[in-house]
C-alpha cells in the first residue's frame, strides 16, 4: 500500500485469505482476522462501515453493548469519565451537548439521572447529534428511548440529528444555538477521520465558543495517529496492537466463560472500529495533541472525583490487569501497559 504495489498487495491478502479464514485463535490471529477484512475493503473500494438497517439488529447491537459493559470496564470508563467532566464544568439547569460520536445513546441515560438529581430547578438538556445520512433507524430509536427516559426523570431533553454530509457543508451553522445554554462539544477520533482536516474543523469548534470540549481517545489513536503519519505500515501495525490488546482483555475478562459473547463483542463492536482504524491510517490523520494545541485550545485538569468514579468502577469489574493513571492532564485506563481509553477536557 505505501508504494502503491497494490497487485503485490492483493496477492499478499490472497495469501492472508487462506491463513486466516476465521476470527478463531489467540488474541492476535483474531485482531488479524479483522484487519485482513479491512485492508480487503480498503483495496476493493468498499472501505464504508457497515451500517445497522433494522431494528432486530439494532436490539442485537445494544444486547452486544451491554454485554461488553457488563464484561469489561472500558466502556462504562468512557462514558462515567464523559459524565463526570461535563458535569463538573457546566451549569445542570440549561445543558446543551453536541455530539460527534452519540452511537445508540446509552451513554445519556446515567448523565440524565444525574442532572435530574442535581438540578435545583427543572432542568434543560439539549443534544444535538452529528450523525451519517444512512443513521435514519438508529435516530428514531435514540429520540424515543431518550425521551421517554426524560418523562420518567421529570426533566427536559430535545433530541436533534444533524447529518454528517449537511455539517461537512455548514459546519456549525447546521447545529440550533439558544441563548444562556452551557455548551459542551463531545469529540471522538471517528470524527476526524469522516472530516479529514482536523485544524479546520477544531478552528470551528473553537468559535462556537463552548464551556468544554471533551475528547475521548478509545481508538489508541495517541500511538496510532503518530505511526501512521510516518507510514501507512506503522500505522496499520500499531492499530493491530492496539486491537489484539484490547482482545486479549476481553479473554482475560471473560475466563471460565462468556466466549460467545466475545465473539459478538468483535464483530458487531470492534469489527467495523478496526474497519475505521486502517481507513484513518491510509488517510494518515495528525496526532491529536498537537491537532488541539494547533487550534488554540488548551487542557483541563480533570477533578479529583472523576479519579474516584474510575477506580470504583475498576475495583466493581475486579480484573487484574486494568489499572488507571493520569497522563499530560488525561484520564487514562490500561491495561497492563497499554492505554486502552484516554478522556481529556479542554478548552478554548
Amino acid at each position: 500500500f505505501d508504494t502503491k504495489q497494490l497487485h503485490v498487495a492483493q496477492l499478499i491478502l490472497e495469501r492472508l485469505n487462506q491463513r486466516l479464514r476465521s476470527p478463531v485463535g489467540k488474541p492476535l490471529q483474531r485482531a488479524a482476522f479483522y484487519f485482513k477484512e479491512a485492508l480487503q475493503s480498503l483495496l476493493s473500494g468498499s472501505n464504508r462501515t457497515p451500517r445497522i438497517s433494522s431494528l432486530v439488529e439494532i436490539v442485537h447491537s445494544i444486547r452486544t453493548f451491554k454485554a461488553f459493559s457488563g464484561i469489561s470496564p472500558i466502556p462504562m470508563f468512557s462514558i462515567f469519565t464523559t459524565n463526570q467532566i461535563v458535569l463538573d464544568h457546566a451549569a445542570c439547569s440549561f445543558m446543551h451537548v453536541i455530539d460527534f460520536d452519540i452511537g445508540l445513546g446509552i451513554q445519556y441515560a446515567s448523565l440524565m439521572k444525574e442532572i435530574a438529581e442535581k438540578a435545583a430547578e427543572s432542568p434543560v438538556l439539549r443534544i444535538t447529534a452529528v450523525v451519517p445520512e444512512e443513521y435514519a433507524v438508529e435516530s428514531t430509536l435514540v429520540h424515543d428511548n431518550l425521551a421517554q427516559f426524560a418523562l420518567e426523570l421529570r426533566i427536559r431533553v430535545q433530541v436533534e440529528f444533524v447529518a454528517l454530509r449537511t455539517f461537512e457543508n455548514l459546519s456549525f451553522k447546521s447545529v440550533k444555538f439558544v441563548d444562556g445554554e452551557n455548551t459542551t462539544v463531545l469529540l471522538s477520533p471517528a470524527i476526524f477521520g469522516h472530516l479529514g482536516n482536523a485544524a479546520a474543523f477544531l478552528a470551528d469548534v473553537r468559535r462556537i465558543s463552548p464551556s468544554m470540549v471533551v475528547f475521548v481517545d478509545g481508538e489508541g489513536w495517541a500511538e496510532t495517529a503518530t505511526a501512521s503519519a510516518a507510514s501507512f505500515r506503522r500505522g496499520v501495525v500499531s492499530s493491530l496492537e492496539y486491537y489484539s490488546m484490547m482482545l486479549e482483555s476481553l479473554d482475560a475478562s471473560t475466563v471460565g466463560g462468556g466466549g460467545e459473547w466475545v465473539r459478538r463483542i468483535e464483530m458487531m463492536q470492534l469489527g467495523p472500529k478496526i474497519l475505521a482504524a486502517v481507513e484513518s491510517a491510509w488517510r494518515k490523520l495528525p496526532p491529536w495533541r498537537e491537532a488541539f494545541y494547533g487550534a488554540g485550545m488548551r487542557p483541563v485538569q480533570l477533578s479529583q472525583f472523576a479519579d474516584f468514579q474510575a477506580e470504583c468502577l475498576l475495583a466493581k469489574s475486579q480484573i487484574r490487569g486494568f489499572h488507571v493513571a493520569r497522563r499530560q492532564n488525561e484520564l487514562v485506563l490500561f491495561w497492563h501497559d497499554r492505554a486502552m481509553v484516554a478522556t481529556s477536557a479542554w478548552r478554548c
